[in-house]
């Protein structure tokens, strides 16, 4: 029999589901291109500096969104925030130094803040009422945000980190996915070395191999 599932294809995050008798049953993918309106993803970094884990957050968001005709940007960033290159040589990654608030002022209505405490879940039909989707970075960056009046779409009650937070509402908003399509693994334990391991609090994407995807790490990191 199949030993998974559903497969999933990391750039283009295409899941096939089986049913028990091996016949393909459903199709979730994050479909490039399927939306006529470009997708903005923003995350509001307010830190002064930009340390490791979170470089490598933002590579993977930003190559994950430009594979999907989608734009990702950073806001209100320090005016001397370093910026690794290998953020800054993806297409369609974008810094902003003002903060949403003030780059979309005029257009308040078409932005979602991904909020853990709003009321609705993020739904497909969300594609047709939001072009930018913005995420605090911080809870408390987000509850202010939430103070400014966004419109405001959880994705569920277990805390994820940034990239998966993005790569999900990108499932949802571009694939076309209900949250409850996309498969999830929470609270993986990640094999430090053979002898140690650790186990990450947050809520994962499954890949094809059951295991949670995460940013590439290279052996130095």
């Amino acid at each position: 029999m199949l030993a998974a599932p559903f497969i999933v294809d990391v750039d283009r995050v295409h899941i096939i589901r089986y049913n028990d008798t091996g016949e393909v049953s459903e199709t979730v993918r994050e479909g490039l291109g399927r939306m006529d309106c470009r997708k903005t993803y923003v995350v509001e970094h307010l830190d002064p500096e930009c340390g490791p884990w979170s470089s490598l957050e933002y590579t993977a968001i930003a190559k994950e969104s430009t594979n999907a005709g989608a734009t990702f940007c950073l806001s209100s960033a320090p005016k001397d925030l370093n910026i690794p290159d290998s953020i800054r040589a993806v297409d369609g990654f974008t810094i902003e130094h003002r903060s949403v608030e003030t780059v979309y002022q005029d257009c308040k209505d078409r932005v979602c803040l991904l909020d853990p405490a709003a009321k609705e879940e993020l739904s497909p039909t969300d594609t047709h009422n939001f072009d930018v989707f913005v995420f605090g970075g911080i809870l408390d960056r987000t509850s202010e945000l939430r103070k400014k009046g966004f419109a405001g779409r959880t994705l569920g009650p277990i805390q994820m980190t940034t990239d998966t937070a993005v790569r999900v509402t990108r499932m949802v908003i571009q694939g076309q996915n209900s949250l409850s399509q996309i498969p999830y693994i929470d609270y993986p334990e990640i094999r430090v070395d053979e002898h140690e391991s650790t186990e990450m609090p947050f809520r994962y994407v499954k890949d094809a191999d059951g295991k949670p995807v995460m940013p590439e790490v290279s052996a130095s990191f």
